[in-house]
């Protein structure tokens, strides 16, 4: 499997998947900003990077569809938004259907879109998390690969929760990467997903109850 890998700054879940030793090929890493802190981690990873700055476009479409041209050069067969801080156009969703994935600060469907963590501990939850899903036009609701949970402690901040919530997404990322390589992920028609032996991972980091 090609992967094409999309960053827009640090690129933490990035370098967990480029650090997993998974059996996929990396064939490119891309930021939409030049100064992005990933590009220089991708590169010492021996991955092609390249930038397709969206400062130098008039409008989403046609950053959209340079992306895309970027991203078409090198033949993937998996694009990965790690981190990726732009809004995509429903056709260059609908251009990657099926092989767009993306990873989100929170339990899908619960608090899509940004800060995450404080609008989790302001609605009081007692679990928060992270959910790796498809990308469809309609913003962090596609079909749910797979998701880990954390508790919300009494004495949570947004960055303390930030913080317990993105070692799950290193977890869970390059798991969900790893399934998707092997061909153990099934998008049905009906718009949910079946992963072929998750009944042995029971328990196993997609529930995370403690640090």
């Amino acid at each position: 499997m090609r992967v094409v890998i999309l960053i827009s700054g640090r690129g933490s879940n990035m370098q967990a998947l480029l650090e997993a030793q998974l059996p996929v090929e990396f064939a490119a890493v891309i930021s939409n900003r030049p100064e992005a802190q990933g590009l220089a981690i991708a590169a010492g990873h021996g991955v092609p990077t390249a930038v397709v700055d969206h400062r130098r476009f008039p409008d989403r479409a046609a950053f959209d569809a340079a992306l895309a041209g970027e991203i078409d050069r090198h033949r993937p067969d998996l694009v990965v938004l790690a981190g990726f801080m732009r809004l995509l156009t429903d056709g260059f969703v609908r251009h990657y259907e099926g092989r767009l994935i993306n990873i989100h600060p929170a339990l899908l469907p619960a608090f899509p879109g940004l800060d995450t963590h404080a609008r989790a501990l302001a609605a009081g939850v007692k679990l928060h998390g992270c959910t790796v899903h498809y990308v469809t036009p309609e913003v962090d609701a596609g079909p749910i690969i797979a998701q880990a949970a954390v508790p919300v402690l009494d004495d949570d901040t947004p960055e303390r929760l930030a913080a317990r919530v993105l070692r799950q997404e290193h977890r869970l990322f390059p798991r969900a990467v790893a399934w998707l390589a092997a061909g153990r992920v099934n998008l049905r028609e009906d718009g949910t997903v079946a992963v072929a032996g998750t009944a042995a991972l029971d328990g196993e980091a997609l529930l995370a109850p403690g640090d």
